[in-house]
């Protein structure tokens, strides 16, 4: 969190966490051009540039949040106020009804890149495998609404690794030929 102009700005990582991944993302770039990655994604048509611009317009798109609408809610708040007497500090709790406002939003690299991406995905995949990735996508969203928990001040968070978990495995239970489409339609649309 941070203080400018008076507002709280609250960012979902700091800057150590986007040096990693850079520098993740330089190591991924380097394994596409030899060729570990790159059969994976070239199996569904995408070519070695096409996966660079996707990660990087994935790591660039995680700076960029689209405020979509703000809910306001009436709360209870405790505002405290201390008296001295006879050298003693008296705290008092003053209870006053207070405006909550929360900002529901869309990161463009953690939620519209992976859409369009499993939009494309889908698109090119026969039917069989759009309904194997639709109950990925079930099974994923169920799992993910299990361990999900709502925490005052930053909104519903998850262990991070559950769902990529997940999908990894319901993928691997429902087709192992076509892991690539399924475990990311399903890792992406479920979360």
């Amino acid at each position: 969190m941070s203080e400018e102009s008076g507002k709280t700005v609250y960012r979902s990582h700091n800057y150590p966490v986007y040096a990693v991944l850079f520098l993740l993302l330089l190591v991924v770039v380097g394994l596409i051009f030899f060729g570990v990655i790159s059969f994976a994604f070239a199996d569904v048509g995408f070519s070695p540039w096409m996966i660079i611009v996707i990660l990087a317009a994935t790591l660039l798109g995680s700076f960029i949040i689209i405020p979509l609408v703000k809910l306001k809610t009436s709360v209870q708040v405790v505002r405290e106020e201390f008296v001295d007497s006879f050298g003693v500090t008296y705290r008092i709790p003053r209870f006053q009804q207070g405006c909550a406002v929360t900002t529901l939003a869309v990161n463009v690299g953690g939620a519209l890149i992976p859409t369009a991406v499993s939009i494309y995905l889908l698109s090119k995949a026969p039917f069989t495998i759009m309904l194997y990735c639709l109950v990925g996508v079930a099974v994923v969203a169920f799992i993910t609404r299990l361990v999900a928990r709502p925490v005052k001040g930053v909104g519903i968070v998850t262990p991070a690794l559950i769902p990529p978990i997940t999908a990894a495995v319901t993928t691997i239970v429902l087709a192992p030929s076509s892991a690539f489409v399924i475990a990311y339609v399903s890792g992406s649309l479920a979360r």
